[in-house]
């Protein structure tokens, strides 16, 4: 088991937060009441409004050739993001804060995904604005893409040999109708490819006491 960082993050739009007590996230399949954090290296998926759905996608050592070509050959970016164009406006106005954690009690929960977690309660050393969501996600070195819809994005990701992370699954805009002749090909949402970075990544919300694999809440 790896020891933890010296910092660990929780996101959120509340600025007020003094304690984190643990507890147990809706989207959790963990029945221990948790403190959830996200490490540094993945803290760029949370530089987003609370609600908003994103698909974002990295090459793994899984990853084919093909899809790099694909998905990733005009870009050197670190990790791509995408958002549904009417989130324009939230990713525009919304304040999100970053809770600074110190690394100790916490233990890792999902190494792909950047989660650690500790039962005990925790209080923040500090809390600071993450500023402009959008210059934030450029100076962590990743591309966002903006779409109409993430739909069709989201099948072809799931489909691909891509590590992705997808959050907030159940907040995007309708699934755009298909001709009958292509109902077929459409797949229906499977919360468990929701989480695939070296393949993976993950559903849900913010560590602490939001959340996303799963556990937060």
């Amino acid at each position: 088991m790896p020891d933890p960082p010296s910092e660990l993050y929780h996101f959120s739009e509340d600025p007020n937060i003094q304690v984190f007590e643990p507890h147990i996230a809706p989207t959790s399949a963990l029945k221990d009441p948790l403190v959830w954090a996200v490490d540094s290296e993945h803290a760029d998926l949370y530089y987003f409004p609370r609600n908003c759905p994103r698909v974002s996608f990295v090459a793994s050592p899984d990853t084919s050739a093909e899809d790099i070509e694909r998905y990733l050959a005009d870009t050197d970016a670190r990790r791509v993001s995408a958002i549904e164009a009417s989130w324009l406006p939230a990713m525009r106005n919304t304040n999100v804060y970053r809770y600074v954690f110190p690394g100790d009690d916490f233990q890792l929960m999902d190494q792909n995904a950047g989660y650690w977690a500790s039962h005990q309660t925790v209080r923040p050393v500090r809390v600071e604005p993450v500023g402009d969501l959008m210059q934030a996600l450029a100076g962590a070195g990743i591309e966002l893409r903006v779409m109409p819809s993430l739909w069709p994005l989201y099948q072809a990701v799931i489909a691909s040999s891509l590590g992705f992370s997808i959050i907030r699954w159940r907040n995007p805009a309708p699934r755009p109708r298909r001709s009958p002749e292509n109902q077929e090909n459409v797949s229906t949402y499977n919360p468990e490819l929701a989480c695939r970075e070296p393949r993976q990544r993950v559903e849900g919300r913010a560590p602490g006491s939001e959340r996303r694999l799963t556990p937060h809440a």
